[in-house]
Order: C-alpha cells, then sequence, then structure tokens
C-alpha cells in the first residue's frame, strides 16, 4: 500500500521508515540489524519484505539465507550486522518509539499524527486532508 502511496503523490509524500523490533519476538532486533545491513548494499526494502514473508520463521540461518539470496558478500553482511552505528539507529528508533507511544507495528504516521484508520480509504483520506491544508489538488482514490 505504502509503494501505491508513492506512486501516487511522488512529489508529495515521503515516508520515513523506523525500527520498533517487537520484544517478544526472539529474532526481531537481528531481523531488523540484517535489514539495515542490508542498506548497505542497496537492499533494505527487498530484504525487509523478505523477512518479513519469513517473519514466524527467523532464525539465523533463514536471516543469513535471505542475504546469500539477494547476492550480498557474506563477509561484508555479517561486518554490518556488527556496526554499533546501525545498533544504535536501531536503539534510537526504538526510543522515538516509545516517545510516540507506539504499541503495534506497523505503525504509520502522518505529519506527525499516528494514523488510526490504516486501511486504504482511511490512509486516503489523511493524506488529502494533509494536502488540502496545503492547498494541494488531492488525486482521484487509487487505493
Amino acid at each position: 500500500m505504502l509503494e501505491q502511496v508513492l506512486e501516487k503523490y511522488p512529489e508529495d509524500v515521503k515516508i520515513a521508515f523506523k525500527n520498533f523490533p517487537f520484544p517478544g519476538h526472539k529474532y526481531a532486533m537481528k531481523a531488523a540489524i540484517a535489514a539495515l545491513a542490508a542498506h548497505s548494499q542497496g537492499k533494505f526494502w527487498k530484504f525487509h519484505d523478505m523477512l518479513f514473508k519469513n517473519y514466524n520463521q527467523l532464525n539465523d540461518e533463514i536471516i543469513f539465507d535471505i542475504a546469500l539470496l539477494l547476492g550480498f558478500d557474506e563477509t561484508e553482511f555479517k561486518k554490518k550486522m556488527e556496526d554499533s552505528a546501525i545498533q544504535e539507529r536501531i536503539r534510537q528508533d526504538i526510543s522515538d518509539g516509545q516517545r510516540s507511544a507506539i504499541r503495534a507495528t506497523p505503525s504509520v504516521f502522518i505529519n506527525g499524527r499516528l494514523l488510526r484508520n490504516q486501511t486504504p480509504q482511511g490512509l486516503q483520506t489523511a493524506i488529502d486532508r494533509e494536502l488540502l491544508k496545503l492547498g494541494k489538488k488531492v488525486a482521484k482514490p487509487a487505493f
């Protein structure tokens, strides 16, 4: 759905991704670290999407299998997995999420406000409302 938003509003909407690994999931933190390590090789979203497809089966082997499937250099990937800057970014994202009272993932914010109705229509309505505030035209519903 977010891809459709970017296609529909290429000049008006930007997406900022924040990590908020679920503490009850044994591999959520490692998956977040791996996704940011994948970003260094230009494949964050591909890696992210494959992690989510396998979220209920994640383990070290699956994380590294995904990296190899996407053609990552294994040594470089493992090095990035240990990068303290990546781990610090995730800690900062978690802190930001806690201050924003995140209770579930994914959570969507539009101009700093939590989107409660995360249906396609709810997202469309919220984006259109913000665009109207800026005096911009709203597009026909596409999703």
